[in-house]
């Protein structure tokens, strides 16, 4: 099971969020969004920043860091170890059994993930056998979508995507190019822009 930090509701848990980091950040990155959120006073919303795992990465030197795959080239499609990304994802799911077994159902549960984190979230949830409540994908790619085995049960998953129009890492057209693969696979993306970088942006939050 990977380590992660979890963040309570201030109720009984009934959803939950799992949100994936990006590369060479921690699970720690997102927790202080939560509070701006603006969650109702008595939400049962459980929060789980899970950390990636300590990888070499070939775009940077083979130097060991937090990363769910690694990446050896950056052209647009990004060349990276299809193994490592598949077994991200199944690191995924079991957060996703812990919580069925918790008492919270799949459809109770939202995966989200920046860039490198989005990416593996594409994977798990659109080739998950149960329906989730939705997919929320910021500053990333659909690494797997010439692969993917999609399921049945997430044929109408809700998807959200949010890029940055001035992203140096992520370029915006590689969110735009998982749009339109998406809905060639029959999904109805919601694409929101912003003019920001590799990052995430009080806007965007709010929204």
């Amino acid at each position: 099971m990977l380590e992660c930090e979890r963040l309570e509701p201030p109720s009984t848990a009934d959803a939950c969020v799992i949100w994936l980091h990006g590369l060479g950040a921690s699970g720690h990155d997102f927790v202080p969004v939560v509070p701006h959120l603006d969650l109702p006073e008595k939400h049962g919303l459980r929060f789980i920043f899970p950390h990636a795992p300590q990888i070499p990465v070939t775009i940077n030197g083979g130097m060991t860091m937090p990363a769910w795959y690694d990446i050896t080239a950056m052209s647009l499609e990004r060349e990276i170890d299809h193994s490592q990304i598949l077994a991200s994802s199944e690191a995924i799911r079991e957060l996703i059994a812990e919580q069925n077994a918790a008492g919270i159902p799949t459809e109770r549960i939202v995966l989200a993930g920046f860039s490198q984190g989005g990416a593996v979230a594409y994977e798990c949830a659109l080739s998950h056998k149960e329906k989730l409540a939705g997919l929320m994908c910021m500053s990333t790619y659909f690494a797997t979508a010439k692969t993917i085995e999609l399921a049945d049960a997430n044929q109408s998953l809700p998807i959200a995507i949010f890029h940055g129009t001035q992203d140096p890492m992520v370029p915006e057209v590689m969110g735009h190019n998982a749009r339109q693969i998406l809905e060639s696979m029959g999904f109805k993306p919601d694409y929101h822009a912003y003019p920001m970088a590799h990052e995430v942006c009080m806007e965007q939050i709010i929204e």
